[in-house]
């Protein structure tokens, strides 16, 4: 992922881009049937990004609640994909319990992306960062967003434009998504 500038006016597009990937999903959201709830939104609605970087890195916080949890209380494993997407390969490695209720915070970073593929790295800590929970490494293909999906816009959001080549960034969007975002961010 790339947004042009540096400092804190490229550390501002970027969190702009981010947001609007959030902002995208809420419209997109809104459109669903009535009564339709899923996975993704409670998690959209619920985590929140504290900072990202023109060089491809993005921070958030997500509390862990009982509705993430097991029979045994910790968090499941199986809702730890955290960066969503389009996945050709996800690695991750569990290394603690995430105990219930629990504040998170989950980093990631783009290690190398093309123009259609993109390598990405992350880890979900403890909100003082003294705990690492999880560590992973994600794969992710590009794949065509759906015409009624771009058509998705809110008014006044920088970056809104999916990160098209010559609005400031390189598929911030198609490299972020899930980037960070997961479902936490993955299933973020």
């Amino acid at each position: 992922m790339t947004i042009s500038g540096g400092g804190d006016n490229g550390r501002l597009r970027a969190m702009a881009a981010v947001q609007a990937i959030f902002e995208r999903y809420r419209i997109l959201e809104s459109m669903r049937r009535d009564g339709h709830v899923d996975y993704d939104a409670h998690v959209m609605q619920n985590v929140r990004l504290l900072d990202a970087g023109p060089e491809g890195r993005v921070l958030y916080e997500f509390e862990i609640g009982p509705r993430y949890s097991n029979l045994n209380g910790p968090w499941h494993g199986d809702e730890n994909s955290f960066l969503g997407g389009v996945t050709r390969h996800l690695s991750i490695s569990y290394l603690r319990a995430v105990p219930i209720p629990s504040t998170v915070r989950i980093s990631a970073h783009v290690v190398q992306h093309g123009r259609t593929m993109a390598l990405i790295r992350g880890e979900m800590t403890s909100a003082d960062g003294r705990v690492a929970y999880a560590a992973c490494e994600h794969h992710k293909v590009n794949v065509p967003t759906r015409p009624e999906h771009l058509a998705a816009k809110a008014e006044g959001v920088e970056g809104h434009d999916g990160g098209e080549k010559g609005k400031g960034s390189e598929k911030v969007e198609d490299v972020a998504r899930g980037k960070a975002e997961e479902k936490v961010m993955g299933k973020l």
